[in-house]
């Protein structure tokens, strides 16, 4: 009786107790969710997204007249990810004969767009005869770019933003029939999914579903961590709630499309269907057919299980799943289900997305950029970068690396046998390709840009050029002597200048000393000229570092990388004018407004007439000096060149010039260990293979102003269809051979007056 009498007590103090507990924990919780609510609008409505800048390389131009055939605009076309086939579509072709046609995509390019449309490119042998379309004639169709790689954030996630609008339709519903049917329905959190998984899990006898709608798994993947708690899951849900409170299900549907994970590539985590679109099937989204479109919503679930490329068979059931329930719901006829259930797959075996395609020249292109803009802004900012790249040339330079690089390996016993290139345009300053190792996907030492090594008679063309700026003292014909010789040196020690193999031809003309790359005759002519200017030559190439100022300097003794080497050469090859090595045509943002242009920059540095006949002597070189193996395996194309080799064959170098490209290569061991390999048994190999497989234009050397042409008693002769015999000798004003006659008849200058040479060479001595 006592105990029923103080029942009604214990209960009504215990109900006092919970009654407060149960109010300050739903207080809690209103403000937890306040806090999260906070949480959801500052980051969902600021920048949601850390996107990474997104490199494109040169695209390709077509006119009427440009140098290509059908094969090098299909192998383009493919590099692009066109599909082969009627072009009904933007990214497709067809070949008809010598025609091409071609369903271009469109693309927001720095200084404008371009717009899809339907092309038709006749050729005329190994040329474009014409371009048009539905409008008539085109003088101009510019290609969307290759994508060429990023600089990705701290979180190393990789994706591509795409609006609800531009996503197939197609794909969207097949998302929500495997995800989320409920989707426009419920707000946030749908009982009838919870229910609908547990029953599922209950009669599997094991988690095989989810519950979750997707507004949960945006919530999860963008705001929260995988962890399988109670409370994230309490978390998850109210977030979700709130999340549809603020925004509309197409935002939410927007923002988990771009958010979605969809795989790997290396460390970087691929996000959003646009990019996934990309990793696997190498096409822009709004190109994918109903079988990919069915397969990319398919592994949404679980894409490394799904994974194309490691596990098909499991891919392919989950896109026939994708496609059954498509049909299902009555999105697909029975009729196209069975249809692209029939087909494979479809996924290219590489991803377009791989890691470190082009590593050596993001390098550059990353070096360039942070001149001005800082990392977090590359990281971060999506900005899109135009660069100079040209895949074509990038492709030869890397096979011609590769492949040449390989046989020199193997046939000199060198494993660890390094090399470099580097090709640019010669009208622009804009580098076309760059290599920086022997394995041409390395992302580390970047030897194009940081192996200082001495360049060897690369150098010799400055002091050749010294000379023949002074046209009263000097021409191609003068005499020089190559013989044996010891310079004091103004340390008190004496350095002897040796030439290969120990030869010495004796008198011969300043020409014949160049074109033989002759160590005595170059150092006779500089110590005539004057050390101090064959340096401030060899500054007016572009060559920044600081120089040594000692004779050897004359034949190399001065360490550049490759990229620095082009950079000479360059400037001889666009006759005295510096041109800025660039990689960056344009910066834009993620929408495509312009931020930054870097147009052509030229500057006069050397008189054009001397550096005329410089270029003149390389051609000899090429022709009858040290590199004519490369007048024979490139014959017509007149090249400019010469090759250089440092002591005891420690580094091989070729650099040189067609009419088009200008491009230098290395080759050595990092440990600085002998080769064996001269310039024209090393570097100049893989620099023929180099242009050999580009549409080169011979180089026809443009004459300045003070140009003559003349017949000199004792020659040396060169190649002139303006020359009685077709041989002459290139002059300047004030700088004509005695006893030399015009080619076309004109009075020439007289001679300079030399009476005082031997009083100047008495006084240089002392």
């Amino acid at each position: 009786m006592s105990k029923s009498r103080f029942r009604p007590f214990a209960g009504r103090r215990w109900l006092g107790w919970l009654l407060p507990l149960a109010l300050a924990s739903l207080a809690a919780l209103a403000l937890y969710a306040v806090h999260l609510d906070r949480v959801i609008r500052a980051k969902f409505e600021g920048q949601r997204w850390a996107l990474p800048a997104r490199v494109f390389a040169r695209p390709l131009e077509l006119y009427a007249g440009a140098p290509l055939g059908v094969a090098r605009v299909v192998e383009a076309l493919e590099r692009l990810g066109y599909q082969r086939g009627e072009p009904v579509g933007a990214g497709s072709y067809t070949v008809r004969g010598p025609r091409l046609v071609v369903y271009t995509r469109g693309f927001q390019f720095w200084d404008g767009a371009e717009p899809p449309r339907k092309v038709q490119i006749r050729f005329d042998g190994g040329q474009i005869a014409s371009l048009s379309s539905a409008d008539g004639d085109l003088p101009l169709l510019r290609l969307d770019p290759e994508f060429i790689g990023g600089f990705y954030p701290a979180s190393n996630e990789d994706r591509l933003l795409v609006r609800l609008a531009e996503v197939p339709p197609l794909l969207v519903q097949a998302l929500l029939a495997l995800e989320d049917r409920d989707f426009y329905r419920h707000h946030g959190v749908s009982p009838r999914a919870i229910m609908r998984a547990l029953w599922a899990d209950v009669r599997a006898g094991g988690v095989v579903q989810g519950g979750s709608t997707l507004t949960q798994q945006l919530v999860k993947n963008y705001f929260l961590t995988a962890d399988r708690t109670l409370w994230r899951k309490l978390t998850e849900a109210i977030m979700a709630v709130l999340l549809e409170t603020h925004y509309t299900k197409d935002d939410i549907l927007e923002s988990y499309l771009n958010e979605v994970f969809l795989g790997q590539v290396g460390s970087r985590a691929v996000h959003g269907v646009a990019q996934g679109a990309m990793l696997y099937f190498g096409r822009p989204l709004g190109e994918l057919d109903t079988g990919q479109l069915a397969l990319l919503a398919g592994m949404v679930q679980a894409p490394s299980y799904y994974n194309p490329r490691r596990y098909p068979e499991r891919a392919l059931a989950r896109r026939n799943l994708a496609l059954r329930v498509l049909g299902e719901q009555g999105v697909l006829t029975p009729e196209q289900v069975a249809a692209e259930q029939a087909k494979p797959l479809r996924v290219p075996e590489r991803s377009s997305l791989s890691m470190a395609r082009y590593p050596a020249f993001l390098d550059l292109v990353r070096r360039q950029l942070q001149r001005d803009y800082p990392e977090d802004v590359l990281r971060n900012d999506g900005l899109r970068i135009f660069a100079t790249m040209d895949p074509a040339v990038q492709a030869a330079a890397e096979a011609a690396v590769g492949e040449q690089g390989e046989a020199l390996a193997r046939q000199r016993k060198l494993p660890d046998l390094q090399m470099a290139a580097v090709a640019a345009d010669v009208a622009t300053g804009e580098v076309l390709a760059l290599v920086g190792d022997r394995d041409v996907r390395f992302d580390g030492y970047n030897r194009a840009l940081d192996a200082r090594r001495q360049i060897g008679s690369l150098a010799k063309p400055a002091t050749y050029l010294a000379a023949l700026s002074e046209p009263a003292r000097f021409n191609l014909a003068t005499p020089l002597d190559d013989l044996r010789m010891s310079v004091r040196l103004p340390t008190g020690q004496s350095w002897q200048p040796r030439n290969a193999g120990d030869d010495y031809a004796g008198r011969i003309p300043l020409l014949r000393g160049l074109a033989e790359s002759r160590n005595s005759a170059t150092v006779a002519l500089g110590l005539q000229v004057g050390l101090p200017n064959v340096l401030k030559t060899l500054r007016a190439l572009g060559v920044t570092r600081d120089l040594p100022e000692v004779p050897a300097v004359m034949l190399g003794a001065v360490e550049l990388t490759p990229f620095e080497v082009t950079r000479m050469y360059l400037t001889l090859a666009a006759g005295g004018f510096r041109l800025h090595l660039r990689a960056i045509h344009a910066v834009t943002d993620k929408d495509g407004k312009p931020l930054a242009s870097y147009p052509l920059s030229v500057e006069q540095k050397l008189d054009p007439a001397a550096v005329f006949l410089v270029n003149t002597a390389l051609q000899e070189v090429v022709r009858n000096g040290t590199a004519r193996g490369l007048g024979r395996v490139l014959p017509g194309l007149n090249v400019a060149g010469k090759t250089g080799t440092t002591n005891d064959s420690r580094d091989s170098w070729f650099a040189g010039f067609t009419g088009n490209t200008v491009a230098a290569v290395w080759v050595g061991m990092d440990d600085n260990r002998e080769t064996g390999l001269y310039g024209a048994s090393g570097a100049m190999r893989i620099w023929a293979d180099l242009i050999g497989r580009l549409p080169a234009v011979p180089l026809t050397l443009a004459e300045p102003p003070g140009i003559h042409w003349v017949q000199a008693p004792d020659g040396p002769w060169l190649p002139a269809a303006q020359c009685p015999g077709g041989f002459g000798l290139p002059v300047l004003d004030g700088g004509v051979p005695p006893g030399a006659v015009s080619c076309d008849g004109a009075a020439l200058p007289p001679p300079p007056d030399r009476s005082d040479d031997s009083w100047r060479w008495l006084r240089r001595l002392f």
